[in-house]
């Protein structure tokens, strides 16, 4: 049965969901959006990517800058919508919001729930070492994620997966999985399971604090640090390169073996190897300000960086 459907998200994390609601044929009566932003050189105002891909389908969008007006609410109350999608839309849904749709608001979250609720579960499962984590569709609550599962899809984090492609396979796999979830739904067939109350963690959104480089931590810390921070915002650190202080994002590394002074170029031969508190890591691509990113041994050709140099 198609439903009336009221799709909440922001970036392109939510689209392939926004996509597969319309591919099984539901009707998307609205799509709600934080509003266009400045950004590029010109700093010219920019549609968010599920603004763009809503109007492709000639969906109306809306744009409010909150949700706590009365007049807002009474706007999304009258789309009589049997249940609104949000996902990672940016704003926090108030009571009137929740209860407007026939069915409730569900939501797609990135994470093992009650593990890493909150602004960036990815990020979080990574950089903390997770060895797995989850897509889930949570019926949602004033609470903050704490809403019960009603659906939800496991998936291993490998040894050198980073934050970007954990993002693009539970992108993928949240779209399948809050269609099958409508079509319970449609059915009177949507399960809940309440949270556990124990294992409760949060994912605090990222600063730019702590995206430098601590060499003086172990080198399986080092490694999450970076993994967990690529694409975007991107870990870095200091070198001097062509004699002057550079700095240099690690887009991605690896384990390797090595010991020596934190921050201390140990070996170059296939990318610069790099001791850490314990152990070392090899970083396998990395970028310079202003530039492509690049393979650590393409890195080399263009920069100076003999063993034993010492990085900041």
């Amino acid at each position: 049965m198609s439903l009336r459907v009221v799709f909440m998200g922001t970036p392109e994390f939510s689209v392939p969901t926004l996509m597969e609601i319309v591919g099984h044929g539901h009707e998307v009566v609205a799509c709600y959006s934080q509003p266009p932003r400045p950004a590029g050189r010109g700093m010219d105002l920019k549609k968010s990517p599920v603004h763009e891909a809503a109007e492709s389908f000639a969906i109306p969008v809306f744009t409010p800058k909150s949700l706590k007006g009365a007049d807002e609410q009474a706007a999304f109350a009258a789309l009589d919508a049997d249940v609104a999608v949000v996902v990672a839309y940016g704003l926090l849904l108030p009571r009137e919001i929740l209860d407007a749709p026939r069915y409730g608001c569900l939501n797609l979250h990135a994470s093992l729930l009650p593990r890493w609720r909150g602004a960036a579960p990815i990020n979080r499962a990574i950089m903390a070492g997770d060895r797995e984590t989850a897509i889930q569709v949570m019926r949602m609550e004033e609470g903050l994620d704490t809403g019960p599962v009603c659906m939800s899809e496991t998936v291993a984090i490998g040894d050198d997966m980073t934050a970007g492609d954990l993002h693009d396979r539970l992108s993928a796999l949240g779209g399948d999985l809050m269609v099958r979830a409508l079509a319970a739904l449609s059915r009177g067939a949507l399960g809940e399971q309440p949270q556990a109350g124990e294992g409760v963690t949060y994912a605090a959104k990222l600063s730019k604090q702590e995206t430098r480089i601590d060499w003086a931590q172990p080198a399986r810390d080092v490694h999450n640090h970076i993994r967990g921070l690529s694409p975007f915002p991107g870990a870095w650190c200091e070198m001097t390169l062509g004699g002057k202080p550079e700095r240099v994002k690690i887009l991605r590394s690896s384990m390797a073996e090595g010991q020596g002074a934190p921050g201390t170029v140990l070996e170059t031969d296939n990318g610069p190897v790099i001791a850490c508190g314990a152990g070392a890591i090899r970083l396998d691509q990395v970028q310079r300000a202003g530039r492509k990113p690049m393979s650590g041994t393409d890195f080399l050709r263009g920069a100076s960086l003999p063993d034993g140099t010492v990085l900041d």
